[in-house]
């Protein structure tokens, strides 16, 4: 039965609403990000009185834009990776055998999730200055020790959410691959991991995506030669003036990388997000 048509209208109203609330700050960040500086300080207009890419040739000038990318980009990159490497192990482990302490091995992972970041960051600054002064071992200001941060927050989430996919596959494509002549890390990278690509490739956004726009810990963990995209577009804001269509600018190309991620991936993700929820 069709629905009625005060439904269809209904929807086509919240639809186009929700739509408008989207994209208009959108529509606002590009708009500004294309105007000289004295229209965005000035009244505000919809429609730019003078388009001009200027902004875009200027954010990599006014602050060192291109080595806070690069930045971004190996940490983002790396805790993805590791992230998603001992996600793999220990959700297989978890998964397929029985040891003990594996009950409180996964709530203790899972309630890592409840403590707000903010209440590890004293606590991990003080770990990473004592090492470095008894080792030698630079952690604090330096790519390796924000790595390891990142790891805090996206390895328990990972390591829970792959359990989950990893038990919805079926033990009998292990055993099968066992029989084979594989052994535990064959039927792993052979069967599993190609039957959990979607799952993991869930895993892997969303922890590129935590490190890549993570403030917090970033503007405390590093300097200026390893300071981070999130912490970087602070630059355009100096005590005589903010360049607000080079913030615009800068945070459009910025969020270039996650867009078109999450774009390509976005298939892989949203599977991988519902098809370990039901066993």
């Amino acid at each position: 039965m069709a629905p009625p048509r005060s439904f269809l209208w209904t929807r086509r109203i919240f639809l186009t609403l929700l739509t408008g609330f989207v994209l208009l700050p959108v529509y606002v960040m590009v708009s500004s990000s294309l105007k000289p500086l004295a229209d965005v300080t000035g009244k505000f207009r919809w429609l730019p009185s003078e388009l001009t890419i200027r902004p875009y040739i200027d954010i990599w000038s006014t602050v060192p834009l291109a080595r806070y990318f690069v930045n971004s980009l190996i940490v983002a990159t790396a805790a993805t990776v590791c992230s998603v490497v001992i996600a793999v192990f220990s959700a297989y482990a978890v998964s397929r055998y029985r040891f003990r302490g594996k009950r409180v091995f996964t709530v203790t992972v899972l309630s890592t999730q409840m403590f707000p970041g903010i209440l590890f960051l004293l606590p991990l600054f003080l770990i990473y200055v004592n090492i470095g002064n008894a080792t030698g071992i630079a952690l604090f200001g330096s790519r390796g020790g924000l790595i390891l941060t990142y790891l805090t927050f996206s390895l328990p989430f990972s390591i829970w959410m792959l359990i989950g996919y990893f038990e919805s596959v079926p033990r009998d494509l292990d055993e099968a691959a066992m029989v084979d002549g594989c052994g535990p890390l064959g039927a792993l990278f052979r069967v599993v991991v190609p039957a959990a690509v979607p799952g993991i490739v869930a895993v892997a956004v969303y922890a590129f995506m935590t490190a890549w726009g993570e403030v917090l810990f970033a503007s405390v963990m590093t300097n200026e030669t390893t300071r981070t995209l999130a912490v970087g577009l602070q630059g355009y804001s100096t005590l005589n003036d903010v360049y607000w269509n080079q913030i615009m600018a800068a945070s459009l190309v910025v969020s270039v990388p996650v867009v078109a991620g999450f774009l390509l991936l976005q298939r892989y993700l949203v599977a991988g997000l519902t098809a370990g929820a039901v066993k």
